[in-house]
């Protein structure tokens, strides 16, 4: 008997410690939890964690992410404007496969690709990052900036509308509700807070500002309403700090402006707008927008503390990226593609705080996926994980890395940069009158929204950009368009370690043949793989 008795001790002792390490095991190997914060035109000069913008910004919330995580320091962007650049992050793939009709019918005309604002995620497209981490038992949020899908039946109201009448405000509630139905097809579970154009697009002058209290509100609302034992992907896209920034449009426009109309109660969940410029320019910080950026970086602040005070935060990764590089935006020139952004997670990445490793914003995808877990191999990404990068391994992880954008393509490989700029022949063929034509329209449209114009002259012999077939250029490539002394020329070369800054066009260079021949075959492989082509 005494021997039967030790024996179902011993048993109940196992079985206890066997549960035990099952608990710990689960809490080990419980799927991480993903926050992509992606914000709208943030330069480098308004990050104090790049040499741009080192003391330059009142920023302390992302000052404490990036000291506490890994900063990417040699981040690309494949095609770096709004829309693309976001098709790349949650779709893992050139924009270039994007199915809409617009983008097909453009690429068509053209017979080539064209990648521009065109570029939609489809509600057929399965293998998204949000529908297969759904598929994989995650809970998905998506607040903030659209830029990746097109609603059928969004009415868009004129300028000078009214949002206060009655009938107004139901367009506006139907308005809302088509784009929660059109998100939640594409396999988000929630969303809320979203601005389905840029503010200064959107329609009725009065609700043409940002409201980042509003975004914010938004994320504090899904993670308040999360599972705690479901893991979740939160996509948190902040209008900030992209036009319009002037104070009455931004952080000090009426807080009760939303894109869905007026709010009944001013919001309290980031610090009052009211101490922003007190803090700002107690602080003597001048210039590079600042009070937007403290106000950006006061989202930041109540989105990390909401995941703390719910419990979220020890098993969270935060990624932190602008869309896209500022400098030279809608051209693949370095001030477009190249684009520094961080990661972190509590207690640290093995990376340090500095990986120099070549990544893509095309690896977001496959690398979430990867850090869960899942494998990610199986669904055709064009990009590749770098997780290894965040665990400290520095080997490569592009040989080569492509670019695709507009009337442009590019590649890198060790030093050097190719970059080709073909224009379709029928544009090449307009008459003065047509370009006029195009012009014209182009300036009435924005004088009437009071925004900035790329040609106020209207003068219809000015070229083309590398992504708009507008003489003189569009507004979203105002300050890149024709500043390279190489801008215009269809081939160019670049030495990227000796000629950071692109200015020596090295295509035309004997001494450089064989380098622009292996470089435009590297080209190819890309452009055979994918739709549409590319003349070369």
């Amino acid at each position: 008997m005494k021997y039967v008795k030790t024996f179902f001790i011993v048993i109940l002792a196992m079985l206890a410690f066997t549960r035990c390490s099952t608990k710990s095991n689960q809490a080990q190997n419980k799927r991480p939890n993903f926050v992509f914060v992606i914000i709208d035109d943030m330069e480098k000069n308004q990050m104090n964690f790049l040499p741009e913008g080192k003391g330059k910004n009142l920023t302390p919330h992302i000052d404490k992410l990036a000291e506490e995580g890994t900063i990417l320091v040699n981040h690309y962007v494949a095609s770096p404007v709004c829309t693309p650049a976001r098709f790349n992050c949650l779709t893992g793939k050139f924009a270039s496969r994007a199915k809409n009709k617009e983008f097909q019918r453009e690429a068509l005309k053209n017979k080539q690709s064209v990648v521009q604002w065109n570029t939609d995620i489809l509600p057929t497209d399965k293998n998204t990052l949000p529908r297969i981490l759904q598929r994989n038992g995650y809970r998905t949020g998506f607040v903030g900036k659209n830029h990746v899908m097109k609603v059928k039946g969004w009415t868009w109201l004129p300028f000078d509308t009214d949002p206060t009448k009655p009938e107004i405000k139901k367009i506006l509630a139907r308005n809302k509700k088509l784009v929660q139905e059109g998100f939640k097809k594409m396999g988000w579970d929630f969303v809320e807070s979203v601005y389905y154009r840029n503010p200064e697009m959107l329609g009725p002058e009065a609700l043409s500002v940002h409201n980042q209290d509003w975004i914010t509100k938004g994320a504090i609302d899904f993670i308040e309403s999360q599972d705690k034992d479901k893991p979740f992907f939160l996509y948190f896209a902040t209008t900030l700090v992209h036009w319009p920034t002037e104070d009455k449009r931004s952080w000090n426009a009426n807080p009760l402006a939303t894109a869905d109309g007026f709010l009944d109660d001013t919001l309290h969940v980031q610090p009052p707008r009211h101490t922003i410029k007190e803090r700002v320019d107690k602080a003597g910080i001048h210039g590079n927008n600042s009070y937007n950026v403290l106000w950006l970086d006061d989202g930041i602040g109540a989105l990390v503390d909401a995941l703390e005070k719910n419990g979220f935060l020890d098993n969270t990764y935060i990624f932190f990226l602008s869309d896209h590089g500022q400098e030279a935006k809608g051209t693949l020139y370095q001030g477009g593609i190249h684009d520094p952004c961080l990661v972190w997670k509590k207690g640290g990445l093995k990376a340090g705080h500095i990986a120099k490793t070549r990544v893509m914003n095309i690896d977001f995808a496959p690398t979430m996926l990867d850090l869960a877990g899942i494998d990610y191999t199986k669904y055709g990404f064009d990009g590749t994980s770098f997780k290894s990068v965040l665990e400290g391994d520095t080997s490569e992880v592009h040989k080569t890395m492509y670019f695709e954008l507009g009337y442009t393509r590019a590649l890198i490989k060790g030093d050097y940069k190719y970059l080709a700029l073909r224009y379709p022949e029928y544009a090449l063929k307009w008459s003065m009158e047509k370009r006029k034509q195009i012009v014209d329209s182009i300036n009435a449209r924005r004088r009437k929204r009071h925004q900035i114009l790329a040609n106020p002259e209207g003068d219809p012999t000015k070229p083309f950009s590398h992504i708009s077939l507008i003489p003189g250029g569009n507004n979203a490539e105002l300050t890149s368009t024709g500043k390279l002394p190489g801008y215009y020329d269809p081939d160019q070369l670049y030495n990227l370690k000796t000629d950071p800054g692109e200015l020596h066009n090295l295509a035309k260079n004997p001494k450089y043949k064989d380098v622009l021949e292996d470089m435009k075959n590297e080209l190819r492989k890309y452009i055979k793989e994918l739709p549409y082509g590319f003349p070369l």
